[in-house]
């Protein structure tokens, strides 16, 4: 079972020794990040750009309850109480032998229920690259909707990626 704890400095070695590539980097943060991540960059990651905690953004790293090793991270931002909306962003299970385990439906399931439940959230959304078929996967698995395509939004070296949108809703979320 995944819990979900806050990230914090002391969590910084880890996620930066497993964003260890520019395209890995990329397809974790968007544009949010430049390569290779640093402490400087992450602090600003969790103290948003004024030294205080970003009421509209939750940021954690996935661990396993048996074992107690942090396993992943994971965020919710772009929260907005107005429309009972947030935002699913920077999912990623750190080291390859832990993907294809259940891990990334773990994390995702602990933050749909944090959204959900504990936020009351009414729509989580998120955005996934197209050729991503092992999140986009999860994320069906989870109880996600494909809503669209924006198609070549992102450019890398010579070519562009595309990005699928999705979103779950409090009622589907119950249904599960």
């Amino acid at each position: 079972m995944i819990v979900l704890e806050p990230f914090g400095p002391a969590d910084f070695p880890q996620l930066m020794a497993w964003v260890h590539d520019e395209r890995l980097m990329k397809e974790w943060s968007g544009s949010m990040f430049a390569f290779p991540l640093t402490e400087a960059g992450l602090a600003w990651y969790i103290q948003g750009s004024n030294d205080m905690p970003d009421p509209d953004v939750l940021i954690y790293k996935g661990v396993d309850s048996k074992t107690g090793l942090t396993l992943g991270h994971i965020s919710l931002g772009g929260i907005s109480q107005r429309d009972r909306a947030g935002r699913l962003t920077r999912v990623l299970v750190g080291n390859t032998t832990d993907r294809r385990r259940g891990v990334c439906q773990g994390m995702v399931r602990a933050l749909l229920r944090i959204g959900f439940e504990e936020l009351k959230l009414h729509r989580i959304s998120l955005g996934v690259y197209d050729f991503n078929h092992a999140a986009l996967t999860c994320y069906l698995k989870c109880g996600f909707r494909q809503e669209g395509l924006l198609r070549d939004v992102v450019r890398h070296d010579d070519g562009y990626w595309s990005l699928i949108e999705m979103s779950i809703l409090a009622h589907e979320w119950q249904a599960l």
